[in-house]
């Protein structure tokens, strides 16, 4: 395994390389490739901190439980709820903050603040030439390579490796609250949820359980407004279904962002995004063994029998079902099923090429995670 403690270090060792590289942020997502491992563990460190400008830079192999404490100490946060998928996926390992925009991870939030590449203001990294590259800036007025930044956020280290990090966070919410939907079943939550993000409440989540046929909507802000606009969802969705608010819910929404309810259950993964009215159609076709829906309906947890083609179930292929339109990613099978069926969504033929001639010009070699995305 390469550790490289500087940029300049990961340069030369990309530079040198002789075969395809395994890039590795914390080692926390089990989705290795073939290669020699390029561990960005040992990268780590907060280069600048203001609070006062709510902009942070970190090396990418920083920890991200680092960050959290010392935004906490700040009453800040990182807006988009990045997950920690250590239990669903059953690796140990330690969350980075460059693995996190690498992949893009967002939780529940995302409905409100954006997704994780929202808030990265620049990027430091290297191509698979061993060329370093910076793009962007370090505060929210410099959008100097903006598309550029955009892009590494979700490439999973296919175009480059991320060894630094500038991005935007925001203030902690003084306090949160859960208005909760009881005895609704699929159709009728994906109803009270798109009635709750219709609204103009600002809703921060919005998710259902199945099992206990329960929305839960949550609310954000100062304790007054906060007060105000829970008394005012509990009335509008009263018609829904049991609608009250509940307070203790931070656990609540941990285990929502972590996908809890699949964890130490056997099965494939697979985390889809479709149209929230199409979450009502696609999910009682797919024959999962458990579901979970977030962000109103727009992203389904299928827990699946192991080598479940889901894709061609949302396909409709040999049912005379008309296709669902989405994107699946599976996120958690054995390196067989993901070999025959593919972790990421196939991409159109137009947009395979565009994707390619990208990776052709990021990294001519086609050293960095070959074969990850496709």
């Amino acid at each position: 395994m390469m550790r490289p403690e500087s940029e300049a270090e990961l340069a030369g060792m990309i530079a040198a390389a002789k075969g395809p590289l395994n890039i590795q942020g914390g080692g926390t997502r089990g989705m290795a490739v073939e290669g020699e491992t390029l561990s960005l563990s040992a990268l780590s460190g907060i280069e600048l901190y203001e609070p006062g400008a709510l902009t942070l830079v970190a090396k990418a192999g920083t920890p991200v439980a680092e960050i959290k404490e010392l935004l906490a100490a700040e009453n800040q946060r990182l807006a988009f709820e990045p997950a920690d998928y250590r239990a669903l996926l059953g690796t140990d390992g330690t969350p980075t903050i460059g693995s996190l925009f690498a992949a893009n991870i967002s939780g529940p939030r995302r409905i409100q603040s954006g997704a994780a590449r929202d808030f990265l203001l620049g990027v430091r990294f290297v191509d698979g030439t061993g060329q370093i590259v910076k793009n962007g800036g370090r505060v929210m007025k410099n959008v100097t390579g903006y598309d550029l930044v955009k892009l590494m956020s979700g490439a999973q280290g296919t175009l480059g490796v991320l060894s630094e990090v500038s991005f935007k966070v925001l203030p902690r919410a003084a306090q949160m609250a859960t208005v909760s939907v009881g005895g609704l079943d699929l159709p009728g939550a994906v109803r009270a949820m798109s009635a709750a993000l219709g609204s103009p409440f600002d809703v921060t989540g919005a998710a259902y359980d199945p099992d206990t046929m329960t929305a839960h909507i949550r609310v954000e802000g100062f304790e007054e407004s906060v007060d105000y606009r829970c008394d005012a969802l509990v009335k509008r969705l009263a018609e829904h279904g049991i609608a009250h608010r509940a307070e203790a819910d931070e656990d609540l929404w941990r285990s929502i962002r972590d996908v809890a309810a699949f964890h130490g259950h056997d099965g494939d993964v697979w985390r889809i995004s479709v149209k929230p009215s199409d979450a009502v159609e696609l999910a009682p076709r797919l024959g999962a063994t458990a579901l979970q829906l977030d962000w109103g309906g727009g992203l389904i947890w299928a827990l699946m029998p192991e080598g479940s083609d889901l894709r061609k179930k949302m396909s409709g292929a040999g049912t005379g079902m008309e296709p669902v339109p989405g994107h699946a990613t599976l996120v958690r099978a054995s390196a067989e099923i993901a070999a025959r069926l593919g972790r990421f969504e196939p991409q159109p033929a137009p947009l395979a090429a565009l994707s390619k001639g990208l990776r052709d010009q990021f990294d001519p070699r086609g050293i960095l995670n070959p074969g990850l995305m496709g």
